[in-house]
């Protein structure tokens, strides 16, 4: 068993190289834009005017100016009191009318098809009616697409952090496929992971689309392979920060992961026979990449649990049988440890306004956060009528 624990750890770290050497070999042509885009501004907010305020005030404030009759606000009952925010503002208001359909995705396609016939956006900017934008958001994003990227995401900072520590944690989450995975994709031209809400499309693949193809449970990671499979552009400006609010409740994120880490083997199942098939230069180390998906961390963890029962066993034929809980704690110990280093090193790295209270219980907590993981994924696995189900901010404060 400790062999072929070892050889678990041999073919996860093989894999890993694999994927980094594959992404190094990544080339990108861009072709540049020579204007500032008419960019629509889609935001789905089915009962949020607890929170919405804030992101209108954002746009509002923006150092380019952002005409407020190419803000779409989507509600599912003209009675939402959402909609009379959205008309101080002077934004558009488009009340969904097939309601059988009940994911973000669904609400995208919905407004689009209602607004292509009229308009002609160059590129379509989605937010969450939690989120608020940075002054300089769009000024920063501008840039992207300007260099031709057909689709960009910007930094994700967090809004409601100061609440408290399920919020800093949950947070973090993003922060890692950011800092640890988006940045370095970009760094060699290959595709990022599109996670939540902040980004652009390019407007010319809305056209192609006709709608919003993308109705999974995580349309963002099934938007993120598509991309991928088709050689689209897509890029990850940290310099355009924008915050997200975060659940404030552990039973809120339990519902949140279980319904990610469903939609991520949803899309998966979907779309990598395909990439399987297609081979293109320019996005062969994001191909591969995505192929590898989180393998080599799956087989890094049954790498470990088995030299841990290896040991365990040997222990007890050997009569040292009372070494094992000692032997269990040590590594489970070793396990926190690291990943308390890790949550660290991720906390200095990122832009995050975090109270000194907040901060250490987020380094204390966070270890036992990851692990979480776990249970969630079984149930996400195992489970049959995982369904998408909004969280509620109306109690949640900025």
């Amino acid at each position: 068993m400790m062999v072929l624990g070892g050889l678990f750890l041999v073919v996860a770290l093989g894999l890993f190289l694999r994927g980094q050497v594959a992404l190094r070999r990544n080339t990108l042509k861009l072709e540049r834009h020579d204007h500032i885009p008419r960019a629509a501004i889609l935001v789905p907010a089915r009962y949020e005017s607890a929170v919405v305020t804030g992101l209108f005030e954002s746009l509002a404030n923006q150092t380019v100016t952002i005409n407020p009759a190419d803000v779409y606000v989507i509600v599912e009952d003209a009675q939402d009191p959402t909609v009379k925010i959205a008309e101080y503002y002077h934004h558009q208001v488009f009340v969904r009318q097939d309601l059988t359909r009940q994911c973000k995705g669904a609400a995208l396609d919905e407004a689009i098809k209602w607004i292509l016939p009229d308009h002609d956006y160059d590129a379509y900017f989605i937010f969450d009616a939690d989120n608020v934008l940075a002054p300089d958001y769009f000024e920063k994003m501008y840039t992207s697409y300007l260099a031709g990227y057909e689709i960009t995401t910007g930094y994700r900072n967090l809004k409601n952090t100061k609440m408290n520590v399920i919020a800093a944690v949950s947070g973090l989450t993003f922060s890692m496929i950011n800092t640890m995975s988006n940045r370095e994709r970009s760094e060699h031209g290959a595709n990022i992971v599109i996670s939540g809400t902040g980004y652009y499309i390019d407007g010319r693949l809305v056209e192609e689309w006709q709608g919003w193809p993308f109705q999974s449970l995580t349309e963002d990671y099934e938007l993120s392979l598509y991309a991928t499979l088709h050689g689209i552009s897509t890029h990850y400006n940290e310099h355009a920060m924008f915050y997200d609010e975060q659940p404030t409740k552990y039973r809120q994120t339990v519902m949140q992961r279980v319904r990610w880490i469903k939609g991520y083997f949803t899309a998966r199942k979907k779309y990598i026979p395909l990439l399987k098939l297609k081979k293109q230069a320019h996005n062969y180390g994001s191909i591969v990449k995505e192929k590898i998906g989180v393998r080599p961390a799956i087989y890094a963890i049954v790498g470990l649990v088995l030299l841990l029962v290896g040991a365990v066993v040997d222990l007890v034929v050997l009569g040292y049988g009372g070494c094992v809980p000692w032997v269990i704690l040590g590594v489970l110990m070793l396990v926190y440890i690291v990943l308390m280093v890790i949550t660290v090193v991720m906390l200095k790295r990122e832009r995050y306004d975090l109270p000194p209270r907040v901060r250490f219980w987020t380094v204390v907590f966070n270890p036992l956060y990851l692990v979480t993981y776990i249970p969630c994924a079984l149930k996400a696995l195992l489970g049959k009528n995982v369904t998408w189900q909004r969280i509620d901010h109306s109690d949640q404060h900025n």
